[in-house]
């Protein structure tokens, strides 16, 4: 009898303890939902770090015929804001520079060095799937872009340098996670189709404030 009733008591615990665990998902989503719909839409602005990798193609913007090109990597940061309509359609405005990366290329008669520094600004629309405080998004704009280009010939030791202004198609995507309702932070891919270096990517960390 003593076992009989200390099985049921065994049992009548766990039933219990998964009463709670289970009303405490519900309490988490609801909590979740609610904060959700607290900022479903409104302006925001933030800012970004990152990694750039250029993979360039050739460097005839700088009047150079090179066989072999090293593609590159550098730093790049990025400033933006923008305005949510609703949970899942934005607009989005970025000053977004992509840093300084540099090598080495093979030309005809000498070897050397490049440089090129890439820098401008960004419209996007961005559409957002949220799940809770999680959403993936995904982007597609227009990267309007200063480039400059220096080449330094090992040999007789000269400088060419080259500037061009143009625009190119951006696209990405990623996930972000946001924290006491407004501050959002995401993990974003973007690929750039810079001319003369197609397919050149970038990896970013960004944070952002929603009012």
């Amino acid at each position: 009898m003593a076992l009989s009733s200390l099985s049921t008591l065994k049992n009548g615990t766990r039933k219990n303890q998964s009463t709670l665990v289970a009303a405490l998902l519900v309490a988490l989503c609801a909590s979740t939902a609610m904060a959700q719909a607290d900022n479903p839409d409104g302006p925001y602005v933030g800012a970004g770090w990152g990694r750039f990798n250029l993979n360039i193609k050739n460097l005839s913007d700088a009047g150079s015929a090179a066989s072999s090109i090293a593609h590159s990597n550098d730093n790049a940061w990025k400033l933006f804001t923008g305005y949510r309509f609703n949970p899942y359609v934005a607009l989005e405005a970025a000053y977004i520079d992509l840093g300084r990366p540099s090598d080495r290329f093979s030309a005809t008669g000498s070897n050397g060095n490049y440089r090129v520094n890439i820098s401008g600004f960004s419209p996007a629309v961005i559409g957002s799937l949220p799940l809770g405080p999680v959403e993936l998004f995904a982007k597609i704009g227009e990267y309007y872009y200063d480039s400059k280009v220096r080449l330094t010939f090992d040999s007789p030791g000269t400088s060419i340098e080259s500037s061009h202004r143009r625009n190119d198609l951006l696209y990405g995507g990623g996930v972000g996670v946001t924290f006491f309702e407004h501050l959002h932070v995401r993990a974003e891919y973007e690929t750039i189709e810079i001319r003369n270096a197609k397919n050149s990517d970038a990896l970013w960390l960004s944070a952002a404030w929603r009012f």
